[in-house]
């Protein structure tokens, strides 16, 4: 969601220069005339100011985002080349536009590869008057024509400003728009998908977007989760953005990863605690006996792996994650294959934990002194190895020179709302001109 919230004065802001820088770069035909003895040539025609004082940023429901000037000036200077009779002079001429109203609403959709686009613009623009001051030799005698010229130099000042606003969107805008990418690469095992679903929608407050918000496994990229979230409601204004992430979100990144196979580790030789190796020796002494008593030195090894995709929980009160992993003691006789010696199940949610063998509920009984060593080598192993792949975040792909400051978050019941405010470090016009490079400015969850 997109709210003007407290800061749509930085938003009106930065929307009114890129409009004035637009509006300064318009450039004016060569005008050329007779009236009575009078022939007239009016070249360079060059904006030197703008005033756009009443200017406002508002939505427009089902219609888009709308960008009202009312009641402000234009300042203009040209040259003139003016014949009377045998006289000939040139000079300068400064004229302002007053009473200048421009009234713009963009339409805004998802394009075909899911991205944010300017669908079309609707603009109208009018100058209640314009004046002008003649300077030179016979600036006072040609006074008189001033009106004259305005009168034309206003019409054509019309004529220019909606297409220039309309370039502005529909080719300026759209072109950095474009290079916002909608699914891209997250590491070398997954990536993420940040569409559009459908096209957004205006209310007279803010201005919704529904994302995509799946993330997927690189090698398997139709592998996908069925989403059966709750669909996030965001209730907040305060704020310009923000970002409802539901549990499906979680959900598919710990899915992908889950089928790119990486959630697993064996624990042997160094990287097994000498008390753990102790209690393992402790408690499958018997079975080893009765096994093959030869394997009694040998070295013990775990293989751990999370043999479903973590499941999140959010509530009001903070986030969960629930990991079932499946751990396979086995000893390692030299020059011999492993040889197993049990298998079992432990659930992990970051709070609660539970073990159980998969064999027999005998053998559950006699696992309760392992509960404790084998949790807390879960939680220094395959715990770290979920973060370790997840803390990196995932990145918000903004464009260059804007990003999100003073942040809060807030959960709910199925989802989490974060809200932010735009930071511009780069105006509009600067940012459109940076928009070919090929790394965006980012913000990272």
């Amino acid at each position: 969601r997109m709210s003007p919230g407290v800061g749509s004065f930085l938003l009106k802001l930065e929307t009114q220069k890129f409009v004035e820088e637009e509006l300064s770069n318009i450039s004016m035909p060569e005008m050329k005339g007779k009236e009575g003895r009078f022939q007239y040539t009016i070249t360079d025609v060059k904006i030197t100011e703008l005033n756009l004082t009443h200017a406002d940023l508002r939505f427009i429901p089902e219609v888009g985002l709308l960008f009202d000037v009312q009641n402000s000036s234009i300042s203009l200077s040209f040259n003139r080349q003016i014949l009377y009779w045998f006289f000939y002079d040139t000079g300068n001429i400064n004229a302002s536009a007053e009473g200048v109203n421009i009234n713009t609403a963009l339409n805004m959709i998802r394009d075909d590869e899911g991205r944010l686009k300017i669908n079309n613009i609707t603009c109208d623009a009018k100058i209640a008057k314009m004046r002008a001051k003649f300077s030179g030799t016979l600036g006072r005698v040609y006074d008189f024509v001033a009106t004259f010229l305005t009168t034309g130099m206003r019409f054509l000042l019309n004529q220019q400003i909606c297409p220039a606003l309309n370039h502005a969107a529909l080719v300026h805008v759209n072109s950095m728009l474009e290079t916002i990418p909608v699914r891209t690469e997250v590491d070398q095992f997954i990536g993420i998908d940040y569409s559009l679903i459908d096209d957004p929608v205006v209310t007279s407050r803010s201005l919704d977007m529904h994302f995509r918000g799946m993330f997927f496994d690189l090698s398997h990229q139709n592998d996908t989760l069925v989403n059966y979230a709750v669909d996030p409601v965001i209730r907040e204004y305060d704020r310009m953005v923000y970002l409802a992430l539901s549990e499906f979100f979680f959900d598919s990144g710990m899915f992908s990863y889950h089928t790119a196979g990486i959630f697993q580790m064996d624990i042997v030789n160094e990287k097994m605690p000498k008390d753990l190796e102790m209690l393992l020796r402790t408690t499958y002494f018997g079975a080893i006996m009765m096994l093959n008593p030869a394997l009694v030195d040998a070295p013990f090894s775990l293989h751990l792996a999370v043999n479903s995709p973590p499941k999140t929980s959010i509530k009001t009160s903070g986030a969960t994650v629930v990991m079932t992993a499946i751990v396979k003691v086995m000893v390692l006789p030299p020059g011999q294959p492993p040889v197993q010696l049990s298998s079992m199940t432990m659930v992990n949610t970051y709070t609660l934990f539970k073990i159980f063998s998969n064999q027999s509920a005998l053998e559950s009984l006699a696992l309760i002194p392992l509960q404790a060593p084998l949790k807390t080598m879960l939680q220094m192993s395959v715990v770290p190895l979920i973060n370790n792949w997840t803390k990196r975040g995932v990145q918000i792909p903004l464009a260059d020179g804007m990003d999100f400051i003073e942040e809060v978050v807030e959960y709910h019941n199925g989802f989490i709302v974060i809200g932010a405010n735009l930071h511009f470090s780069k105006g509009l016009r600067e940012m459109i001109s940076g928009s070919t490079k090929p790394e965006p400015e980012t913000d990272i969850i």
